[in-house]
């Protein structure tokens, strides 16, 4: 585990310098002087807590929880009321011995093990969505990371910069002095301004992809678009080690995205169940009770009862029930392809990441031990020697170039590797960032 910090300047800037650098940070100083830094820590508990995107993924599986009870209970039973042979010349209730007041219940009761059977499609599908929300945030996490260190490296980067700046600024005093004397040449000067403009033209570019991505960090935290961004001086640096093989079988393992298509290849092999099912018939039952009034003369009539047993016939099973399976069995195909399609493109994707992961590590060490310090040693040595006329200006200016971009790229391959472990973090399914 290791912290990086800003890089701090060995020379104290001139005046003229603090002014120049002043008019390129007074904005940013300006917005920042009021916000405390947002650690990654910070950054993943907010968006945790206010990701709208993460909350409709959760509701939706709230919502799909309270289903299974549904679809395991009976359909509600029908109660009805019926007159029967009421005369339509008087419409009298006494009159004619066949009127009555019918009431009534009717129960359809499914096929034994049809309601067990959706019943268990329905939660299958409802665990599934509740592994959609691991996989939504886990995917947020990746999101918010990779989004959080890109702003990281643009801060070193602009450090990078301003410092190679103060540079130019200190060579052009000193190729202005050399010209004075009549010991140097004026396109000394004209190319050391040249590159220096060329840094400012540099940092206002890096200045305005900070802003945009600072804009993605806040939309991702549902924070206001313009909320100001800055990040701590130091940054915990992780370097786990990492292993193809391992990491697949974890992804197996632990990944809520494997654990989603899992569950829906369950509830599509219940659908196909349920469709065989659809070849036994329903039973329907019913119970009913017929008042009668008494006669107009006063003589009593008896009540009537009675019980109501019906089953629908599947008699068209081959347009209808046998097509059904068909079908479910063709859905059940997709949902294994899906399943072996997801499981060979996180292999890849793990394998790949893992590659560039370690080609990052080596070039991280070939510019911190050998590029960086070189190319450093070199431009002490020529800026030592090029106030005395012992070395070449081009040279010098060619040094120096390099080991701004050998710094740049430091930076950008450190920050690599750190999305790159986000990006593994989210095909495994849990951290991956301890040591």
């Amino acid at each position: 585990m290791h912290f990086w910090f800003y890089p701090i300047p060995s020379k104290r800037p001139s005046g003229r310098h603090r002014a120049l650098c002043g008019c390129l940070f007074l904005a940013i100083g300006t917005v920042y002087a009021e916000e405390l830094p947002l650690s990654i820590d910070q950054a993943l508990a907010l968006a945790q807590d206010g990701n709208p995107s993460l909350s409709e993924i959760k509701a939706r599986a709230e919502a799909l929880a309270a289903i299974p009870l549904q679809e395991g209970a009976l359909p509600d039973p029908t109660l009805n009321f019926d007159t029967l042979n009421v005369p339509t010349s008087s419409f009298s209730l006494r009159k004619e011995d066949m009127t009555m007041l019918d009431f009534g219940i009717i129960q359809t009761i499914p096929f034994p093990g049809k309601l067990a059977l959706k019943e268990q499609v329905a939660e299958q599908e409802a665990l599934a969505a509740a592994d959609s929300v691991e996989v939504a945030r886990i995917r947020l996490n990746r999101d918010v990371k990779q989004t959080w260190w890109r702003l990281f490296y643009y801060d070193r980067a602009i450090n990078v910069a301003s410092e190679s700046e103060q540079f130019f600024q200190a060579l052009i005093d000193t190729a202005q002095s050399r010209y004075k004397v009549g010991q140097g040449q004026q396109q000394d000067v004209i190319l050391a301004q040249l590159e220096r403009s060329k840094l400012k033209d540099e940092k206002i570019e890096l200045f305005s992809m900070r802003h945009t991505t600072a804009i993605q960090l806040n939309t991702l935290l549902n924070r206001n678009p313009e909320t100001p961004m800055p990040l701590p001086s130091q940054a915990e640096i992780k370097s786990p080690g990492l292993v193809i093989a391992d990491l697949q079988a974890q992804a197996m393992e632990h990944s809520p995205l494997f654990e989603r298509h899992r569950k829906m290849l369950g509830a599509a092999r219940s659908r196909v169940e349920l469709a065989e099912k659809d070849f036994y018939p329903d039973l329907t039952l019913g119970a009913g009770y017929a008042v009668r009034q008494n006669t107009p003369t006063g003589e009593s009539r008896s009540d009537f009862a009675s019980i109501r047993l019906s089953v629908n016939l599947p008699i068209y099973a081959d347009q209808k029930q046998a097509k059904a399976v068909e079908q479910r069995n063709g859905e059940l195909r997709q949902e294994q392809y899906a399943l072996q399609d997801e499981h060979n493109k996180v292999h890849g994707d793990i394998a790949t990441n893992v590659a560039q992961y370690h080609h990052a590590n080596q070039r991280l060490a070939l510019l911190e031990h050998e590029l960086i310090p070189q190319t450093q040693q070199a431009v002490n040595s020529l800026m030592a020697g090029y106030p005395v006329g012992k070395a070449d200006f081009g040279n010098l200016l060619r040094s120096q170039l390099s080991l701004f971009q050998y710094q740049s790229q430091y930076w950008k391959s450190l920050v690599e590797t750190q999305q790159l472990l986000a990006e593994l973090s989210n095909l495994v399914g849990e951290d991956l960032t301890h040591d």
